[in-house]
Protein backbone atom coordinates (compact mmCIF):
# COMPACT_ATOMS: atom_id res chain seq x y z
CA UNK A 1 0.00 0.00 0.00
CA UNK A 2 1.47 3.33 -1.07
CA UNK A 3 1.71 6.55 0.89
CA UNK A 4 -1.47 7.89 -0.72
CA UNK A 5 -3.63 4.97 0.44
CA UNK A 6 -1.88 4.52 3.80
CA UNK A 7 -2.59 8.09 4.88
CA UNK A 8 -5.85 8.60 2.95
CA UNK A 9 -7.82 9.58 6.06
CA UNK A 10 -5.16 12.20 6.83
CA UNK A 11 -5.40 13.67 3.33
CA UNK A 12 -9.19 13.78 3.60
CA UNK A 13 -9.02 15.45 7.01
CA UNK A 14 -6.62 18.07 5.67
CA UNK A 15 -8.93 18.52 2.68
CA UNK A 16 -11.87 19.21 4.99
CA UNK A 17 -9.88 21.86 6.88
CA UNK A 18 -8.58 23.38 3.65
CA UNK A 19 -12.09 23.55 2.23
CA UNK A 20 -13.48 25.29 5.32
CA UNK A 21 -10.59 27.77 5.39
CA UNK A 22 -10.83 28.41 1.66
CA UNK A 23 -14.58 28.93 1.78
CA UNK A 24 -14.17 31.53 4.54
CA UNK A 25 -11.08 33.30 3.19
CA UNK A 26 -11.91 33.15 -0.53
CA UNK A 27 -15.71 33.07 -0.75
CA UNK A 28 -15.83 34.63 -4.21
CA UNK A 29 -13.58 31.94 -5.65
CA UNK A 30 -15.71 29.13 -4.25
CA UNK A 31 -18.88 30.89 -5.34
CA UNK A 32 -17.50 31.05 -8.87
CA UNK A 33 -16.52 27.36 -8.81
CA UNK A 34 -19.87 26.44 -7.29
CA UNK A 35 -21.73 28.15 -10.12
CA UNK A 36 -19.99 26.01 -12.74
CA UNK A 37 -22.84 23.55 -12.82
CA UNK A 38 -25.47 22.08 -15.06
CA UNK A 39 -28.62 20.30 -13.86
CA UNK A 40 -27.48 20.80 -10.25
CA UNK A 41 -24.25 18.89 -10.96
CA UNK A 42 -21.03 20.81 -10.42
CA UNK A 43 -18.80 20.27 -13.42
CA UNK A 44 -15.54 20.65 -11.47
CA UNK A 45 -16.60 17.96 -9.01
CA UNK A 46 -17.76 15.84 -11.94
CA UNK A 47 -14.25 15.95 -13.41
CA UNK A 48 -12.71 15.04 -10.06
CA UNK A 49 -15.09 12.12 -9.58
CA UNK A 50 -14.31 10.98 -13.11
CA UNK A 51 -10.61 10.93 -12.21
CA UNK A 52 -11.50 8.72 -9.25
CA UNK A 53 -13.56 6.11 -11.06
CA UNK A 54 -11.83 5.88 -14.45
CA UNK A 55 -9.01 3.63 -13.15
CA UNK A 56 -11.57 1.15 -11.87
CA UNK A 57 -13.55 1.18 -15.10
CA UNK A 58 -10.41 0.08 -16.92
CA UNK A 59 -10.60 -3.17 -14.94
CA UNK A 60 -14.11 -4.03 -16.20
CA UNK A 61 -13.99 -7.05 -18.49
CA UNK A 62 -17.17 -7.06 -20.58
CA UNK A 63 -16.63 -10.68 -21.56
CA UNK A 64 -17.06 -11.76 -17.93
CA UNK A 65 -20.16 -9.67 -17.17
CA UNK A 66 -22.38 -12.20 -18.95
CA UNK A 67 -21.46 -14.80 -16.29
CA UNK A 68 -22.53 -12.70 -13.31
CA UNK A 69 -26.02 -14.21 -13.29
CA UNK A 70 -24.40 -17.27 -11.78
CA UNK A 71 -23.93 -15.27 -8.56
CA UNK A 72 -27.36 -13.69 -8.03
CA UNK A 73 -27.29 -13.53 -4.22
CA UNK A 74 -25.08 -10.44 -4.10
CA UNK A 75 -27.49 -8.57 -6.35
CA UNK A 76 -30.48 -9.70 -4.28
CA UNK A 77 -28.92 -8.36 -1.07
CA UNK A 78 -28.04 -5.04 -2.70
CA UNK A 79 -31.51 -4.50 -4.16
CA UNK A 80 -33.49 -5.54 -1.08
CA UNK A 81 -31.39 -3.41 1.26
CA UNK A 82 -31.43 -0.37 -1.03
CA UNK A 83 -35.13 -0.36 -1.91
CA UNK A 84 -37.04 -2.28 0.76
CA UNK A 85 -35.03 -1.40 3.87
CA UNK A 86 -32.90 1.73 3.53
CA UNK A 87 -35.58 4.34 2.68
CA UNK A 88 -37.78 3.25 5.57
CA UNK A 89 -35.07 3.02 8.23
CA UNK A 90 -33.93 6.50 7.23
CA UNK A 91 -37.45 7.87 7.62
CA UNK A 92 -37.87 6.21 11.02
CA UNK A 93 -34.51 7.42 12.33
CA UNK A 94 -35.12 10.94 11.04
CA UNK A 95 -38.53 11.19 12.67
CA UNK A 96 -37.34 9.71 15.97
CA UNK A 97 -34.30 11.95 16.34
CA UNK A 98 -35.48 15.22 14.79
CA UNK A 99 -39.11 15.24 15.90
CA UNK A 100 -38.84 13.58 19.30
CA UNK A 101 -35.29 13.32 20.68
CA UNK A 102 -34.17 16.73 19.40
CA UNK A 103 -37.63 18.32 19.32
CA UNK A 104 -36.74 20.74 22.09
CA UNK A 105 -33.97 22.34 20.02
CA UNK A 106 -35.62 22.36 16.59
CA UNK A 107 -38.91 24.03 15.63
CA UNK A 108 -41.55 21.62 14.21
CA UNK A 109 -41.66 23.28 10.78
CA UNK A 110 -37.89 23.31 10.39
CA UNK A 111 -37.70 19.78 11.77
CA UNK A 112 -40.10 18.56 9.08
CA UNK A 113 -37.82 20.04 6.42
CA UNK A 114 -34.79 18.33 7.93
CA UNK A 115 -36.68 15.04 7.91
CA UNK A 116 -37.64 15.54 4.26
CA UNK A 117 -34.02 16.11 3.27
CA UNK A 118 -32.88 12.98 5.09
CA UNK A 119 -35.64 10.94 3.46
CA UNK A 120 -34.47 12.09 0.03
CA UNK A 121 -30.97 10.89 0.89
CA UNK A 122 -32.38 7.54 2.00
CA UNK A 123 -34.20 6.98 -1.29
CA UNK A 124 -31.09 7.60 -3.42
CA UNK A 125 -28.45 4.82 -3.28
CA UNK A 126 -24.98 5.73 -4.46
CA UNK A 127 -23.98 5.84 -8.12
CA UNK A 128 -20.56 7.49 -8.56
CA UNK A 129 -18.62 7.29 -5.31
CA UNK A 130 -19.30 3.57 -4.87
CA UNK A 131 -16.73 2.92 -7.59
CA UNK A 132 -14.16 4.63 -5.37
CA UNK A 133 -15.15 2.58 -2.31
CA UNK A 134 -15.11 -0.58 -4.42
CA UNK A 135 -11.62 0.17 -5.67
CA UNK A 136 -10.34 0.87 -2.15
CA UNK A 137 -11.72 -2.48 -0.94
CA UNK A 138 -10.42 -4.39 -4.00
CA UNK A 139 -13.96 -5.05 -5.15
CA UNK A 140 -14.92 -6.98 -8.27
CA UNK A 141 -15.08 -4.20 -10.87
CA UNK A 142 -17.40 -6.17 -13.16
CA UNK A 143 -19.86 -7.01 -10.40
CA UNK A 144 -19.83 -3.47 -9.03
CA UNK A 145 -20.78 -2.06 -12.43
CA UNK A 146 -23.71 -4.46 -12.66
CA UNK A 147 -24.85 -3.64 -9.11
CA UNK A 148 -24.78 0.09 -9.83
CA UNK A 149 -26.41 -0.25 -13.26
CA UNK A 150 -29.37 -2.25 -11.91
CA UNK A 151 -29.82 0.22 -9.05
CA UNK A 152 -29.86 3.10 -11.52
CA UNK A 153 -32.52 1.38 -13.63
CA UNK A 154 -34.69 0.83 -10.54
CA UNK A 155 -34.10 4.41 -9.42
CA UNK A 156 -35.68 5.71 -12.62
CA UNK A 157 -39.03 4.15 -11.72
CA UNK A 158 -38.88 3.84 -7.91
CA UNK A 159 -37.34 7.08 -6.64
CA UNK A 160 -40.37 9.31 -7.09
CA UNK A 161 -43.04 6.89 -5.73
CA UNK A 162 -41.05 5.96 -2.62
CA UNK A 163 -40.09 9.58 -1.93
CA UNK A 164 -43.72 10.65 -2.38
CA UNK A 165 -44.91 7.92 -0.02
CA UNK A 166 -42.45 8.79 2.74
CA UNK A 167 -42.81 12.57 2.38
CA UNK A 168 -46.59 12.34 2.34
CA UNK A 169 -46.95 14.32 -0.87
CA UNK A 170 -48.40 13.33 -4.19
CA UNK A 171 -46.37 15.41 -6.61
CA UNK A 172 -42.64 14.71 -6.60
CA UNK A 173 -40.83 16.35 -9.48
CA UNK A 174 -37.86 14.21 -10.42
CA UNK A 175 -35.11 16.31 -12.04
CA UNK A 176 -34.58 13.95 -14.96
CA UNK A 177 -31.72 16.03 -16.34
CA UNK A 178 -29.83 15.54 -13.06
CA UNK A 179 -30.57 11.83 -12.94
CA UNK A 180 -29.72 11.08 -16.55
CA UNK A 181 -26.68 13.34 -16.68
CA UNK A 182 -25.28 11.79 -13.48
CA UNK A 183 -25.68 8.26 -14.81
CA UNK A 184 -24.05 9.29 -18.08
CA UNK A 185 -21.15 11.14 -16.47
CA UNK A 186 -20.41 8.72 -13.66
CA UNK A 187 -21.24 5.34 -15.21
CA UNK A 188 -21.68 5.31 -18.99
CA UNK A 189 -18.88 7.62 -20.16
CA UNK A 190 -16.12 6.31 -17.86
CA UNK A 191 -17.21 2.74 -18.63
CA UNK A 192 -16.86 3.40 -22.36
CA UNK A 193 -13.52 5.13 -21.77
CA UNK A 194 -12.31 2.14 -19.77
CA UNK A 195 -13.40 -0.26 -22.50
CA UNK A 196 -11.55 1.79 -25.14
CA UNK A 197 -8.44 1.76 -22.95
CA UNK A 198 -8.61 -2.03 -22.54
CA UNK A 199 -9.10 -2.49 -26.27
CA UNK A 200 -6.15 -0.24 -27.08
CA UNK A 201 -3.83 -2.02 -24.64
CA UNK A 202 -5.02 -5.39 -25.91
CA UNK A 203 -3.86 -4.44 -29.39
CA UNK A 204 -0.46 -3.59 -27.93
CA UNK A 205 -0.13 -7.01 -26.26
CA UNK A 206 0.37 -7.97 -22.57
CA UNK A 207 -2.88 -6.22 -21.75
CA UNK A 208 -3.00 -7.05 -18.01
CA UNK A 209 0.58 -5.95 -17.34
CA UNK A 210 0.01 -2.68 -19.14
CA UNK A 211 -3.33 -2.20 -17.35
CA UNK A 212 -1.68 -2.74 -13.97
CA UNK A 213 1.07 -0.27 -14.79
CA UNK A 214 -1.40 2.33 -16.02
CA UNK A 215 -3.60 1.85 -12.94
CA UNK A 216 -0.58 2.32 -10.67
CA UNK A 217 0.35 5.49 -12.57
CA UNK A 218 -3.16 6.91 -12.26
CA UNK A 219 -3.63 6.01 -8.59
CA UNK A 220 -2.27 9.36 -7.27
CA UNK A 221 -4.71 11.15 -9.58
CA UNK A 222 -7.54 9.09 -8.12
CA UNK A 223 -6.61 10.15 -4.59
CA UNK A 224 -6.23 13.73 -5.79
CA UNK A 225 -9.76 13.54 -7.19
CA UNK A 226 -11.16 12.34 -3.86
CA UNK A 227 -9.35 14.97 -1.78
CA UNK A 228 -10.19 17.68 -4.31
CA UNK A 229 -13.86 16.75 -4.11
CA UNK A 230 -13.74 17.04 -0.31
CA UNK A 231 -12.08 20.46 -0.50
CA UNK A 232 -14.74 21.78 -2.87
CA UNK A 233 -17.69 20.34 -0.94
CA UNK A 234 -16.51 21.84 2.34
CA UNK A 235 -15.55 25.10 0.64
CA UNK A 236 -18.97 25.46 -0.97
CA UNK A 237 -20.70 24.95 2.38
CA UNK A 238 -18.19 26.70 4.67
CA UNK A 239 -20.54 29.52 5.67
CA UNK A 240 -23.43 27.13 6.25
CA UNK A 241 -21.28 24.94 8.49
CA UNK A 242 -20.03 27.89 10.51
CA UNK A 243 -23.45 29.52 10.86
CA UNK A 244 -25.37 26.34 11.78
CA UNK A 245 -22.97 24.19 13.80
CA UNK A 246 -25.56 22.84 16.25
CA UNK A 247 -28.18 21.93 13.66
CA UNK A 248 -25.53 20.27 11.50
CA UNK A 249 -24.48 18.07 14.42
CA UNK A 250 -28.11 17.17 15.18
CA UNK A 251 -28.79 16.25 11.55
CA UNK A 252 -25.53 14.32 11.29
CA UNK A 253 -26.32 11.96 14.19
CA UNK A 254 -29.21 10.01 12.55
CA UNK A 255 -27.38 10.10 9.21
CA UNK A 256 -24.33 8.50 10.82
CA UNK A 257 -26.44 5.82 12.49
CA UNK A 258 -28.24 5.11 9.21
CA UNK A 259 -24.97 4.74 7.29
CA UNK A 260 -23.46 2.26 9.73
CA UNK A 261 -26.76 0.40 10.13
CA UNK A 262 -27.32 -0.13 6.40
CA UNK A 263 -23.72 -1.18 5.88
CA UNK A 264 -24.01 -3.69 8.73
CA UNK A 265 -27.25 -5.19 7.42
CA UNK A 266 -25.88 -5.69 3.90
CA UNK A 267 -22.40 -6.77 5.01
CA UNK A 268 -23.63 -9.36 7.52
CA UNK A 269 -26.23 -10.66 5.08
CA UNK A 270 -23.57 -11.06 2.41
CA UNK A 271 -21.43 -12.98 4.88
CA UNK A 272 -24.32 -15.27 5.89
CA UNK A 273 -24.95 -16.03 2.22
CA UNK A 274 -21.23 -16.82 1.78
CA UNK A 275 -20.57 -14.12 -0.78
CA UNK A 276 -16.94 -13.34 -1.59
CA UNK A 277 -15.52 -10.16 -0.10
CA UNK A 278 -15.01 -8.53 -3.48
CA UNK A 279 -18.79 -8.72 -3.96
CA UNK A 280 -19.88 -8.11 -0.35
CA UNK A 281 -17.88 -4.94 0.33
CA UNK A 282 -18.99 -2.92 -2.74
CA UNK A 283 -22.57 -4.19 -2.33
CA UNK A 284 -22.69 -2.93 1.26
CA UNK A 285 -21.12 0.38 0.21
CA UNK A 286 -23.83 1.10 -2.39
CA UNK A 287 -26.56 1.24 0.23
CA UNK A 288 -24.45 2.92 2.91
CA UNK A 289 -23.54 5.87 0.67
CA UNK A 290 -25.94 8.15 -1.17
CA UNK A 291 -26.59 9.65 -4.59
CA UNK A 292 -26.20 13.12 -3.09
CA UNK A 293 -26.40 15.01 -6.40
CA UNK A 294 -29.96 13.76 -6.93
CA UNK A 295 -31.03 14.27 -3.31
CA UNK A 296 -29.73 17.85 -3.24
CA UNK A 297 -31.38 18.67 -6.58
CA UNK A 298 -34.79 17.34 -5.50
CA UNK A 299 -34.59 19.10 -2.10
CA UNK A 300 -33.86 22.42 -3.80
CA UNK A 301 -36.62 21.97 -6.38
CA UNK A 302 -39.23 21.01 -3.76
CA UNK A 303 -38.31 23.20 -0.81
CA UNK A 304 -35.88 25.87 -2.02
CA UNK A 305 -32.15 26.38 -1.86
CA UNK A 306 -32.23 27.91 1.64
CA UNK A 307 -34.60 25.31 3.11
CA UNK A 308 -33.93 22.90 5.93
CA UNK A 309 -34.35 20.04 3.47
CA UNK A 310 -31.52 21.36 1.30
CA UNK A 311 -29.34 21.80 4.39
CA UNK A 312 -30.00 18.20 5.48
CA UNK A 313 -28.94 16.84 2.10
CA UNK A 314 -25.79 18.94 2.24
CA UNK A 315 -24.98 17.56 5.70
CA UNK A 316 -25.35 14.11 4.17
CA UNK A 317 -22.68 15.05 1.64
CA UNK A 318 -20.35 16.39 4.33
CA UNK A 319 -20.47 13.33 6.59
CA UNK A 320 -20.35 10.74 3.81
CA UNK A 321 -16.67 10.76 2.86
CA UNK A 322 -15.11 10.38 6.35
CA UNK A 323 -17.74 7.84 7.39
CA UNK A 324 -17.31 5.78 4.24
CA UNK A 325 -13.55 5.80 4.69
CA UNK A 326 -14.04 4.27 8.14
CA UNK A 327 -16.21 1.56 6.57
CA UNK A 328 -13.59 0.95 3.88
CA UNK A 329 -11.01 0.43 6.64
CA UNK A 330 -13.33 -1.97 8.49
CA UNK A 331 -14.11 -3.91 5.32
CA UNK A 332 -10.43 -4.32 4.53
CA UNK A 333 -9.67 -5.54 8.07
CA UNK A 334 -12.44 -8.17 7.91
CA UNK A 335 -11.63 -9.46 4.42
CA UNK A 336 -10.45 -12.87 5.68
CA UNK A 337 -13.84 -13.54 7.32
CA UNK A 338 -15.51 -13.97 3.93
CA UNK A 339 -15.64 -16.71 1.34
CA UNK A 340 -12.77 -17.10 -1.08
CA UNK A 341 -12.98 -14.38 -3.69
CA UNK A 342 -14.10 -15.36 -7.16
CA UNK A 343 -11.84 -14.01 -9.92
Amino acid sequence: MGIFERFLSVWVGLGMLAGLAGGVLFPDLFTFLGNLQYAQINMVIAVLIWLMIYPMMMQVDFSSIKTLHRRPKGLVVTLVVNWLIKPFTMALLAIFFIRYLFGGWISPSLGDEYIAGMVLLGVAPCTAMVFVWSQLTKGDANYTVVQVAINDLIMVVAFAPIAALLLGVTDITVPWDTLLLSVSLFVVIPLIAGAITRHYLHRKGSKQDKLDKLAATLKPLSIFGLVGTVILLFGFQAQTIIENPVDIVLIAIPLLIQTYLIFAVAYVWMKKWKQPHNVAAPGAMIGASNFFELAVAVAISLFGIHSGAALATVVGVLVEVPVMLSLVAYANKTRNQFAVEVP
